[in-house]
């Protein structure tokens, strides 16, 4: 069965807000095993709006619509699709007496616009909100099914996972399941050149890269009629892409980050660790402490943008930085040997650098990075060249420590 997107709100198509409530859904109905060829973000214009719907309806069986169920004259959702269906809105009497209690419980007085939130297409079904005053709606006319959330996603989230995706499951069809292989310490031409022949032949499985900071991402992706069978026609797949990737892969898991990868190796190793970062600014620390659980190796951060903080908190020698300068491979050895002795930490990961877009010289020129990692004594120091904004660098970078990291982690 197709399914068809239509996100409503003016503030959408003015960049005010990010459509989250897209991608959430797409991703979902993916999963449920729904073809969705068409996603549309529409204004609260009453004319537009039945226009988009009519649309929808004449080329897809399910249309899910987010967005104008408030109380508001602007919002127009559900009074658009009534007129596109042809049919007149009533007062779900369900609905009413929730929308007073919701009011009631809170110690307040519904105004009386509230009240329109409780109006339904003529044979359409309400769909518990329980995050909000504004119900959902079920309609089923000439064999499409037309579904309406509310747009604020802490509402269409809960309300599609718990009401709407139970029912679509219903109507029948595959089931689409996808496992993400991901790779790091290779770049993306690279990677598609190893697999061509495997894109080349695909059916079902498909196979789709994604390139990412730093990363490279494999979405095996197969249909079938039951989870386990999708699962099952995934499995080699995946297990070809390990087998030529290696030690690249860092995860199957969609959930787990490169971060969390190298900190769960910290942890089966019973590793502690630091960080000594210039042009970074603390950014791979603030990566590292995303992960639950990081305090049992975490031990300390040096964020040492000044020569002086070098010699001062980590023990750079005043003779390296005068001969070397402080972006140099010498600089970057002292850095992540200091940071380890200072923390008492097993492992330390140094990164000094130019970020840009100022700073360059022609020997030492903008996006010139030396990373440092000292692992239990052993150190080793890689130099980088990374183009792009102040901030891509510095993202770069911290991916790129990352990687390095983790591969010293293996050796």
């Amino acid at each position: 069965m197709t399914v068809e997107l239509i996100c409503v709100g003016t503030e959408l198509l003015l960049g005010n807000i990010v459509n989250t409530n897209a991608a959430f859904l797409a991703e979902q109905c993916a999963a449920l095993g729904l073809s969705c060829y068409y996603q549309t973000v529409v204004g609260d214009n009453r004319e537009r709006l039945i226009q988009t719907v009519q649309t929808a309806l004449s080329r897809s069986d399910i249309v899910l619509l987010s967005g104008g169920l408030g109380p508001t004259k602007d919002d127009l959702t559900k009074e658009a699709v009534a007129e596109a269906l042809g049919l007149k809105l009533v007062e779900d009497e369900a609905s009413r007496a929730l929308i007073a209690e919701y009011f009631k419980v809170r110690g307040m007085e519904p105004t009386e616009n509230n009240w329109k939130q409780a109006l339904i297409p003529e044979g359409g079904r309400a769909i518990r909100n329980h995050n909000g005053t504004a119900p959902g709606i079920l309609v089923v006319k000439g064999g499409k099914r037309i579904i309406l959330m509310p747009g604020p996603p802490n509402e269409l989230r809960p309300m599609f996972t718990e009401e709407v995706a139970p029912y679509l499951r219903t109507l029948g069809g595959d089931v689409i399941a996808s496992v993400t292989v991901k790779l790091t310490g290779i770049g993306e031409s690279s990677a598609e050149t190893k697999v061509a022949d495997l894109m080349e032949k695909q059916e079902n499985p498909t196979l789709a890269p994604y390139a990412k900071t730093g990363e490279v991402h494999f979405r095996v992706t197969a249909r079938a009629k039951t989870e386990e069978e999708a699962a099952a026609l995934n499995a080699p797949l995946v297990e070809e892409l390990k087998r030529r990737f290696g030690t690249a892969v860092y995860t199957t898991d969609e959930a787990v980050t490169l971060e969390k990868a190298v900190v769960d190796m910290l942890l089966k190793k019973g590793l502690t660790m630091t960080v000594a970062e210039s042009c970074t600014g603390g950014m791979l620390a603030a990566r590292l402490v995303n992960v639950s659980g990081v305090s049992e190796v975490f031990k300390a951060g040096f964020v040492t943008y000044a020569n002086e903080a070098k010699r001062d908190l980590i023990h750079v020698k005043e003779e390296t930085l005068a001969q070397f300068g402080a972006v140099s491979r010498e600089t970057a050895r002292e850095m992540a040997q200091g940071a380890a002795e200072a923390a008492a930490a097993d492992v330390a990961v140094a990164i000094t650098g130019i970020a840009g877009p100022d700073g360059g010289t022609a020997e030492k020129p903008v996006g010139l990075v030396y990373i440092s990692c000292y692992v239990c004594g052993k150190i080793d120091t890689q130099e980088y060249h990374f183009i792009g904004s102040r901030m891509k660098i510095r993202e770069s970078v911290t991916a790129a420590a990352l990687t390095q990291l983790r591969r010293c982690l293996i050796a």
